[in-house]
């Protein structure tokens, strides 16, 4: 009987990520995963030359595919992603829209997991999972900028803010965070049963319902109920800015972390920060039928082509679609040899303090597999 072999879609994008998913592509070819490999646009180039970086017929090649890896995306505010367009695009009235966050809404791609730990021995290590809700949030999308002052009138029935009524419309932001209970229950339950399966001791909501009462309000309300089913695990809170302090100065008291989209990004780029940067930090976007996996970092423009570029992180995510394609076996071995390679120090890119390649990175993994 023949297995049929996984599609995945490969999603270079910007920068340094063709870099580093060619990496991960050879280190996948060595240690004996096969799959069929999809190549499909995505990232800044199609923005400038179609006014849209995720273009359709990159959502129809993926919706043929059991997941994606996703190598890194540039992104830029809108009067520099305008000005970038190709002239015959600037008059038709395109909106720069991230394709990462595209992807998350039309596959549903609702849990962000973000694992985090230190590769060498420091006197406060870190092992952490944050955990953001993927859909709402201030990432939601719905913003306003002018503002009409009907729209204004409806946000403040009670004129908490009089002085916005006086002032042009044009000068006045307005960004939405969403938030329901649909969502909140479905990303916390999510956490939950993945620290059940991990065996993980405790689960932290990170929030600022203190302040954030209607929408804060509601995540710690549903937070509280999601926990009591599950008595067997450690179930806290924190408010954001403390949750931010404790992370630096006692990280083991963290385990799994879940928060919002906006939250939730601020805290695993915070817990990168403390496990040696956005080269080791991995994630994957999971929703009920698909995933993407992806590095934390960003298109490096500043070291693309030098070859210079840490794989670790898009290895790492590697391991998380392996493991979610089932391959666990493979996952853990691929795992344990960057971890070998990390803890030993010979080869390190110079993000790391080192002065390898990214291909002698990746050899040396390759090595530490076999």
């Amino acid at each position: 009987m023949t297995t049929r072999l996984p599609r995945i879609a490969w999603l270079g994008g910007d920068g340094i990520g063709p870099e580093v998913l060619d990496a991960t592509r050879t280190v996948l070819d060595a240690i004996g995963f096969r799959a069929e490999y999809i190549p499909a646009d995505i990232g800044w180039k199609f923005w400038c030359e179609e006014g849209n970086p995720l273009p359709q017929r990159t959502l129809e090649v993926l919706r043929t595919t059991t997941c994606a890896m996703f190598g890194a995306i540039t992104s830029k505010p809108a009067t520099d992603a305008t000005r970038e367009l190709a002239p015959a695009l600037r008059e038709r009235g395109f909106t720069y829209s991230s394709p990462i966050v595209q992807l998350r809404r039309q596959f549903n791609l609702y849990a962000n997991i973000r694992p985090a730990r230190t590769f060498t021995s420091i006197p406060t290590p870190v092992d952490v999972i944050v955990v953001r809700e993927n859909t709402e949030g201030m990432y939601a999308g719905l913003e306003s900028r002018p503002t009409p002052p009907a729209l204004l009138a409806a946000l403040d029935p009670q004129r908490k803010l009089p002085h916005l009524r006086e002032m042009d419309p044009s000068d006045v932001a307005i960004s939405v965070r969403i938030s329901t209970r649909a969502a909140c229950e479905r990303i916390v339950t999510r956490v939950f049963e993945l620290a059940q399966s991990l065996g993980r001791r405790r689960v932290t909501l990170v929030e600022k319902a203190n302040v954030l009462r209607a929408t804060g309000g509601l995540m710690v309300e549903v937070a509280r109920a999601v926990a009591s089913r599950y008595p067997a695990i450690d179930f806290r809170e924190a408010h954001i800015d403390t949750a931010c302090m404790d992370l630096v100065r006692r990280p083991g008291e963290f385990d799994v972390i879940v928060a919002e989209n906006l939250f939730g990004d601020i805290l695993s780029d915070l817990a990168a920060g403390l496990t040696g940067g956005p080269g080791l930090a991995p994630s994957a976007n999971i929703g009920d039928n698909y995933a993407v996996f992806e590095p934390v970092h960003g298109s490096a423009p500043d070291i693309a082509g030098k070859g210079i570029a840490n794989p670790c992180a898009a290895l790492l995510s590697a391991t998380m679609m392996l493991d979610w394609l089932d391959h666990r076996e493979r996952a853990t071995a691929l795992r344990a040899a960057i971890t070998r390679v990390l803890e030993q120090g010979t080869i390190k890119t110079p993000d790391l303090g080192g002065n390898a390649t990214t291909k002698q990175m990746a050899s040396a993994i390759i090595a530490a597999a076999n």
